[in-house]
Protein backbone atom coordinates (compact mmCIF):
# COMPACT_ATOMS: atom_id res chain seq x y z
CA UNK A 1 0.00 0.00 0.00
CA UNK A 2 1.27 3.19 -0.99
CA UNK A 3 2.12 6.31 1.83
CA UNK A 4 -0.12 8.82 2.34
CA UNK A 5 0.21 12.19 1.06
CA UNK A 6 -0.69 14.37 3.81
CA UNK A 7 0.26 14.11 7.60
CA UNK A 8 -1.33 15.80 10.67
CA UNK A 9 1.21 17.19 13.00
CA UNK A 10 0.26 18.50 16.31
CA UNK A 11 0.70 19.46 19.70
CA UNK A 12 -0.76 20.17 22.25
CA UNK A 13 -0.41 22.35 26.12
CA UNK A 14 0.11 18.90 28.70
CA UNK A 15 3.10 17.60 26.89
CA UNK A 16 2.61 14.71 29.31
CA UNK A 17 3.66 12.14 26.86
CA UNK A 18 5.09 13.90 24.23
CA UNK A 19 5.69 17.84 22.56
CA UNK A 20 4.79 16.73 19.21
CA UNK A 21 3.15 14.18 17.25
CA UNK A 22 2.59 12.80 13.83
CA UNK A 23 -0.38 11.07 12.44
CA UNK A 24 -1.69 9.39 9.67
CA UNK A 25 -4.80 11.92 8.09
CA UNK A 26 -6.82 9.24 7.14
CA UNK A 27 -6.89 6.93 10.06
CA UNK A 28 -5.70 8.90 12.59
CA UNK A 29 -2.81 6.49 13.78
CA UNK A 30 0.35 7.62 15.34
CA UNK A 31 2.89 7.66 13.51
CA UNK A 32 6.00 8.94 15.57
CA UNK A 33 5.62 11.21 18.49
CA UNK A 34 9.08 13.78 19.34
CA UNK A 35 9.20 14.02 23.33
CA UNK A 36 10.82 16.81 25.29
CA UNK A 37 9.79 20.77 26.13
CA UNK A 38 5.93 21.99 25.65
CA UNK A 39 5.39 23.86 22.07
CA UNK A 40 3.55 27.26 22.64
CA UNK A 41 0.66 28.12 20.34
CA UNK A 42 1.72 29.59 16.75
CA UNK A 43 5.41 28.27 18.00
CA UNK A 44 5.71 24.85 15.59
CA UNK A 45 7.34 24.94 11.99
CA UNK A 46 8.87 22.32 9.86
CA UNK A 47 12.16 23.34 8.45
CA UNK A 48 13.04 22.08 5.43
CA UNK A 49 11.48 18.41 5.83
CA UNK A 50 14.41 17.59 7.53
CA UNK A 51 14.10 19.26 11.37
CA UNK A 52 10.55 20.03 13.80
CA UNK A 53 11.40 23.07 15.71
CA UNK A 54 9.17 24.43 18.59
CA UNK A 55 9.12 27.46 20.54
CA UNK A 56 9.30 26.29 24.33
CA UNK A 57 5.88 27.57 26.13
CA UNK A 58 7.40 30.41 28.26
CA UNK A 59 11.30 29.80 28.06
CA UNK A 60 13.81 31.76 25.74
CA UNK A 61 14.71 28.62 23.73
CA UNK A 62 13.44 26.29 20.92
CA UNK A 63 13.27 22.82 20.67
CA UNK A 64 14.85 21.01 17.58
CA UNK A 65 14.56 17.66 16.41
CA UNK A 66 15.90 15.63 13.46
CA UNK A 67 12.84 14.46 12.04
CA UNK A 68 14.33 11.00 11.34
CA UNK A 69 16.96 10.24 13.68
CA UNK A 70 16.10 7.16 15.76
CA UNK A 71 17.54 8.05 19.31
CA UNK A 72 15.38 11.30 19.18
CA UNK A 73 18.21 13.74 20.59
CA UNK A 74 16.85 17.17 21.96
CA UNK A 75 19.04 20.21 20.74
CA UNK A 76 18.18 23.76 22.42
CA UNK A 77 18.57 26.57 20.38
CA UNK A 78 18.76 30.03 22.64
CA UNK A 79 17.11 33.01 21.45
CA UNK A 80 17.48 36.46 23.13
CA UNK A 81 13.93 36.03 24.58
CA UNK A 82 10.59 34.11 24.76
CA UNK A 83 9.63 33.24 21.72
CA UNK A 84 6.00 34.10 21.30
CA UNK A 85 5.83 32.48 17.75
CA UNK A 86 7.56 30.86 15.00
CA UNK A 87 8.13 29.98 11.28
CA UNK A 88 10.38 28.82 8.92
CA UNK A 89 10.47 29.59 5.14
CA UNK A 90 8.95 27.45 2.26
CA UNK A 91 12.86 27.56 0.74
CA UNK A 92 14.45 26.69 3.82
CA UNK A 93 16.65 29.11 4.26
CA UNK A 94 15.23 31.66 6.81
CA UNK A 95 13.97 31.33 10.67
CA UNK A 96 11.49 34.03 11.85
CA UNK A 97 10.16 34.29 15.49
CA UNK A 98 8.60 36.96 17.46
CA UNK A 99 10.23 37.82 20.79
CA UNK A 100 8.19 40.27 22.73
CA UNK A 101 7.46 43.29 20.03
CA UNK A 102 10.19 42.59 17.83
CA UNK A 103 11.02 40.13 15.05
CA UNK A 104 14.17 38.28 14.50
CA UNK A 105 15.10 36.96 11.42
CA UNK A 106 18.22 34.16 10.96
CA UNK A 107 19.54 32.93 7.97
CA UNK A 108 19.65 28.93 8.79
CA UNK A 109 22.66 28.30 6.62
CA UNK A 110 25.03 30.27 9.16
CA UNK A 111 22.52 30.90 12.25
CA UNK A 112 23.66 34.34 11.43
CA UNK A 113 21.64 36.95 12.47
CA UNK A 114 20.31 39.03 9.85
CA UNK A 115 17.58 41.80 11.24
CA UNK A 116 15.66 42.83 13.84
CA UNK A 117 12.79 44.49 12.66
CA UNK A 118 11.09 46.75 15.78
CA UNK A 119 7.44 48.16 14.30
CA UNK A 120 5.01 46.65 16.75
CA UNK A 121 4.07 48.38 19.79
CA UNK A 122 3.09 45.03 21.82
CA UNK A 123 3.74 41.64 21.34
CA UNK A 124 4.03 39.71 18.10
CA UNK A 125 1.40 37.17 18.26
CA UNK A 126 1.50 34.99 14.47
CA UNK A 127 4.26 35.81 11.64
CA UNK A 128 3.82 33.65 8.33
CA UNK A 129 5.95 33.25 5.07
CA UNK A 130 4.41 33.55 1.55
CA UNK A 131 4.69 30.42 -0.30
CA UNK A 132 7.55 31.66 -1.96
CA UNK A 133 9.23 32.76 0.95
CA UNK A 134 9.46 36.84 -0.65
CA UNK A 135 7.43 38.16 1.71
CA UNK A 136 6.97 37.99 5.49
CA UNK A 137 3.50 39.24 7.61
CA UNK A 138 3.51 39.92 11.49
CA UNK A 139 0.14 40.20 13.09
CA UNK A 140 0.60 41.48 17.04
CA UNK A 141 -1.14 42.90 20.12
CA UNK A 142 -1.03 46.60 19.08
CA UNK A 143 -4.15 45.63 16.18
CA UNK A 144 -1.71 46.07 13.38
CA UNK A 145 -0.43 43.38 10.88
CA UNK A 146 2.85 44.32 8.88
CA UNK A 147 3.82 43.46 5.19
CA UNK A 148 7.41 42.83 5.24
CA UNK A 149 9.39 42.59 1.70
CA UNK A 150 12.52 40.28 2.06
CA UNK A 151 14.38 42.08 -0.29
CA UNK A 152 14.21 44.76 1.73
CA UNK A 153 14.89 43.49 5.20
CA UNK A 154 18.09 41.17 4.15
CA UNK A 155 19.97 44.13 3.48
CA UNK A 156 23.61 44.46 3.26
CA UNK A 157 23.52 48.57 4.56
CA UNK A 158 22.77 48.11 8.19
CA UNK A 159 22.98 51.70 9.07
CA UNK A 160 19.23 51.63 7.09
CA UNK A 161 16.49 50.53 8.97
CA UNK A 162 13.93 48.47 6.85
CA UNK A 163 10.31 49.70 6.88
CA UNK A 164 7.31 47.98 5.70
CA UNK A 165 5.68 47.64 2.69
CA UNK A 166 2.28 47.91 4.11
CA UNK A 167 0.46 48.72 7.34
CA UNK A 168 -2.65 46.84 7.89
CA UNK A 169 -4.33 48.84 10.21
CA UNK A 170 -8.11 48.36 10.21
CA UNK A 171 -8.24 46.12 12.89
CA UNK A 172 -9.46 47.49 16.67
CA UNK A 173 -8.10 44.95 18.89
CA UNK A 174 -5.46 42.40 18.24
CA UNK A 175 -4.69 40.56 15.77
CA UNK A 176 -5.13 36.66 16.85
CA UNK A 177 -4.26 34.79 13.64
CA UNK A 178 -3.23 35.22 9.96
CA UNK A 179 -3.19 33.45 6.90
CA UNK A 180 -1.51 33.77 3.55
CA UNK A 181 -2.42 32.29 0.34
CA UNK A 182 -1.07 31.02 -2.69
CA UNK A 183 0.57 32.86 -5.16
CA UNK A 184 3.79 34.98 -3.94
CA UNK A 185 3.39 38.23 -4.29
CA UNK A 186 0.23 38.36 -5.87
CA UNK A 187 -1.95 36.12 -2.58
CA UNK A 188 -4.26 37.29 -0.75
CA UNK A 189 -3.81 37.73 2.83
CA UNK A 190 -6.42 36.66 5.80
CA UNK A 191 -6.75 38.63 9.11
CA UNK A 192 -8.48 37.94 12.32
CA UNK A 193 -8.97 39.86 15.37
CA UNK A 194 -10.56 39.96 18.58
CA UNK A 195 -12.61 43.03 17.59
CA UNK A 196 -15.09 39.61 15.69
CA UNK A 197 -13.95 40.35 12.13
CA UNK A 198 -12.11 38.59 9.44
CA UNK A 199 -10.42 40.64 6.98
CA UNK A 200 -9.33 39.61 3.55
CA UNK A 201 -6.24 41.41 1.95
CA UNK A 202 -4.34 41.81 -1.27
CA UNK A 203 -0.77 41.47 -0.32
CA UNK A 204 0.75 42.96 -3.26
CA UNK A 205 -1.14 46.71 -2.81
CA UNK A 206 -2.17 46.16 0.39
CA UNK A 207 -6.23 46.76 -0.42
CA UNK A 208 -8.74 45.22 1.91
CA UNK A 209 -10.74 42.82 -0.28
CA UNK A 210 -13.26 42.35 1.97
CA UNK A 211 -14.67 42.81 5.99
CA UNK A 212 -16.50 40.23 7.73
CA UNK A 213 -18.07 40.50 10.96
CA UNK A 214 -19.49 38.21 13.16
CA UNK A 215 -21.19 37.61 16.52
CA UNK A 216 -18.10 36.18 18.69
CA UNK A 217 -14.03 36.90 18.61
CA UNK A 218 -11.96 34.55 15.63
CA UNK A 219 -9.30 32.77 16.97
CA UNK A 220 -7.74 30.98 13.87
CA UNK A 221 -8.53 31.19 10.21
CA UNK A 222 -7.38 29.65 7.13
CA UNK A 223 -8.41 29.42 3.22
CA UNK A 224 -8.64 26.24 1.02
CA UNK A 225 -6.32 25.89 -1.61
CA UNK A 226 -8.40 27.23 -4.47
CA UNK A 227 -9.92 30.44 -1.75
CA UNK A 228 -13.05 28.90 -2.34
CA UNK A 229 -14.36 29.13 1.36
CA UNK A 230 -12.80 30.63 4.17
CA UNK A 231 -12.91 29.24 7.42
CA UNK A 232 -13.05 31.04 10.68
CA UNK A 233 -12.75 29.47 14.23
CA UNK A 234 -14.81 31.20 16.72
CA UNK A 235 -13.85 31.26 20.59
CA UNK A 236 -17.57 29.94 21.23
CA UNK A 237 -16.21 26.41 19.48
CA UNK A 238 -17.84 27.59 16.31
CA UNK A 239 -16.57 27.25 12.77
CA UNK A 240 -17.83 29.10 10.20
CA UNK A 241 -17.63 29.00 6.40
CA UNK A 242 -17.47 31.64 4.60
CA UNK A 243 -18.22 31.60 0.70
CA UNK A 244 -15.57 33.80 -1.54
CA UNK A 245 -17.98 33.45 -5.01
CA UNK A 246 -20.76 35.59 -3.68
CA UNK A 247 -22.49 37.49 -6.20
CA UNK A 248 -22.82 40.30 -3.50
CA UNK A 249 -20.53 43.21 -4.54
CA UNK A 250 -20.01 44.69 -0.74
CA UNK A 251 -16.94 45.20 0.62
CA UNK A 252 -17.89 44.99 4.38
CA UNK A 253 -20.56 41.51 5.38
CA UNK A 254 -21.82 40.26 8.33
CA UNK A 255 -21.91 36.56 8.30
CA UNK A 256 -25.43 35.15 8.01
CA UNK A 257 -25.48 30.90 8.20
CA UNK A 258 -27.15 29.39 5.58
CA UNK A 259 -26.61 32.56 3.52
CA UNK A 260 -24.87 33.18 0.35
CA UNK A 261 -22.85 29.96 0.75
CA UNK A 262 -21.97 30.28 4.13
CA UNK A 263 -21.86 27.45 6.90
CA UNK A 264 -21.41 26.76 10.54
CA UNK A 265 -19.05 23.26 11.58
CA UNK A 266 -20.55 22.77 15.32
CA UNK A 267 -18.84 20.70 17.63
CA UNK A 268 -16.01 21.94 19.83
CA UNK A 269 -17.12 23.36 23.26
CA UNK A 270 -14.73 26.09 23.40
CA UNK A 271 -12.56 28.20 20.92
CA UNK A 272 -10.97 26.83 18.02
CA UNK A 273 -7.22 27.67 18.48
CA UNK A 274 -5.91 26.52 14.99
CA UNK A 275 -7.11 25.57 11.68
CA UNK A 276 -5.54 23.47 8.26
CA UNK A 277 -7.35 21.99 5.38
CA UNK A 278 -6.17 19.47 3.10
CA UNK A 279 -3.90 20.02 -0.06
CA UNK A 280 -7.36 18.99 -2.46
CA UNK A 281 -9.24 21.03 -0.24
CA UNK A 282 -11.62 18.25 0.55
CA UNK A 283 -11.08 17.81 4.42
CA UNK A 284 -10.73 20.48 7.23
CA UNK A 285 -8.76 19.72 10.98
CA UNK A 286 -9.22 21.84 13.67
CA UNK A 287 -8.06 21.53 17.43
CA UNK A 288 -9.86 23.52 20.18
CA UNK A 289 -9.29 24.40 24.18
CA UNK A 290 -11.92 21.48 24.32
CA UNK A 291 -9.15 19.39 24.17
CA UNK A 292 -9.99 17.36 21.39
CA UNK A 293 -8.77 17.49 17.36
CA UNK A 294 -11.47 16.84 14.46
CA UNK A 295 -11.50 16.08 11.42
CA UNK A 296 -14.39 17.83 9.12
CA UNK A 297 -15.49 16.85 5.42
CA UNK A 298 -16.06 20.69 3.96
CA UNK A 299 -18.75 19.53 1.69
CA UNK A 300 -21.12 17.72 3.77
CA UNK A 301 -19.68 19.74 7.45
CA UNK A 302 -19.74 16.15 9.30
CA UNK A 303 -16.60 15.23 11.88
CA UNK A 304 -15.28 12.08 10.30
CA UNK A 305 -12.73 12.02 13.30
CA UNK A 306 -12.88 13.25 16.89
CA UNK A 307 -9.75 12.56 18.98
CA UNK A 308 -8.60 13.28 22.79
CA UNK A 309 -5.76 14.93 23.47
CA UNK A 310 -4.12 15.62 26.70
CA UNK A 311 -4.02 19.14 26.62
CA UNK A 312 -5.66 21.84 25.15
CA UNK A 313 -4.71 21.77 21.22
CA UNK A 314 -2.07 24.38 20.55
CA UNK A 315 -1.18 23.32 16.67
CA UNK A 316 -2.92 21.06 14.23
CA UNK A 317 -1.63 21.40 10.23
CA UNK A 318 -1.23 19.01 6.92
CA UNK A 319 1.84 18.44 5.69
CA UNK A 320 2.04 17.52 2.92
CA UNK A 321 4.98 14.74 2.66
CA UNK A 322 4.62 11.15 2.60
CA UNK A 323 4.59 9.25 5.76
CA UNK A 324 7.82 7.31 5.37
CA UNK A 325 9.34 10.86 5.64
CA UNK A 326 8.27 10.61 9.13
CA UNK A 327 8.96 7.02 10.36
CA UNK A 328 11.56 6.31 12.77
CA UNK A 329 12.90 3.22 11.08
CA UNK A 330 13.26 5.11 7.68
CA UNK A 331 16.20 5.35 6.14
CA UNK A 332 17.82 8.87 6.94
CA UNK A 333 19.11 11.15 4.54
CA UNK A 334 21.99 11.40 2.72
CA UNK A 335 24.89 13.37 4.64
CA UNK A 336 25.42 16.75 3.29
CA UNK A 337 27.98 17.86 0.91
CA UNK A 338 30.32 20.47 2.52
CA UNK A 339 30.48 24.22 1.76
CA UNK A 340 32.64 25.38 -0.81
CA UNK A 341 35.73 27.03 1.11
CA UNK A 342 35.26 30.34 -1.08
CA UNK A 343 31.75 30.29 -0.77
CA UNK A 344 31.83 30.03 2.98
CA UNK A 345 34.15 32.65 3.48
CA UNK A 346 31.29 35.35 2.48
CA UNK A 347 29.85 37.65 4.41
CA UNK A 348 26.56 35.99 5.82
CA UNK A 349 24.16 38.67 5.04
CA UNK A 350 25.71 38.81 1.13
CA UNK A 351 25.11 35.30 0.93
CA UNK A 352 21.46 35.93 2.18
CA UNK A 353 20.10 37.23 -0.86
CA UNK A 354 16.58 36.30 -1.74
CA UNK A 355 16.15 36.37 -5.39
CA UNK A 356 17.56 33.49 -6.93
CA UNK A 357 20.26 31.47 -5.15
CA UNK A 358 21.78 32.77 -1.63
CA UNK A 359 25.48 33.54 -2.48
CA UNK A 360 26.80 30.50 -0.16
CA UNK A 361 23.92 27.63 -2.01
CA UNK A 362 25.34 24.68 -4.05
CA UNK A 363 23.02 23.24 -6.05
CA UNK A 364 20.81 22.19 -3.29
CA UNK A 365 19.58 24.52 -0.54
CA UNK A 366 19.95 20.89 1.37
CA UNK A 367 23.47 21.98 1.33
CA UNK A 368 22.59 25.10 3.64
CA UNK A 369 23.14 23.28 6.77
CA UNK A 370 26.19 20.68 7.76
CA UNK A 371 29.19 19.85 9.24
CA UNK A 372 32.48 21.01 6.95
CA UNK A 373 33.44 17.20 7.07
CA UNK A 374 29.75 16.16 5.74
CA UNK A 375 29.65 13.30 8.60
CA UNK A 376 26.65 15.11 10.46
CA UNK A 377 23.70 17.24 9.38
CA UNK A 378 22.40 19.41 12.08
CA UNK A 379 21.55 23.29 13.12
CA UNK A 380 24.37 26.08 14.05
CA UNK A 381 23.55 28.57 17.32
CA UNK A 382 21.94 31.04 16.59
CA UNK A 383 23.57 34.47 17.55
CA UNK A 384 22.20 36.96 19.68
CA UNK A 385 23.20 40.03 17.87
CA UNK A 386 22.93 41.02 14.36
CA UNK A 387 26.12 39.25 11.53
CA UNK A 388 28.54 42.25 11.39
Amino acid sequence: MSAPMEVIVSTDSSSLLWNCTVSDLHSGANLVSYRGGNTSARGLAVLDDRWLLGAQLGKNFINVWEIQRKDQLLQRMVCPGVVTCLTAAPNGLFLAAGIAEALYLWEVSTGSLLAVLNRHYQDVSCVKFTDDSSHLVTGGKDNLALVWRLASVVQLDQGCSPEPLHVLSRHSLPVTDLHCGLMGPQARLATASLDQTVKLWELGSGELLLSILFDVSIMSVTLDPCEYFLFCGGSDGNIFQVSLCSQSLSRDKTFQSESDGNQVFKGHRNLVSCLSVSMDGTLLLSGSHDETMRLWDVQSRQSLRCSAQKGQVTTCLHHGRPATCWSLWGRRPAPLPRLSRHLASLPARRGARVRGRPACASASTHSEVGDEDGSRVRLPSWRRCPAQ
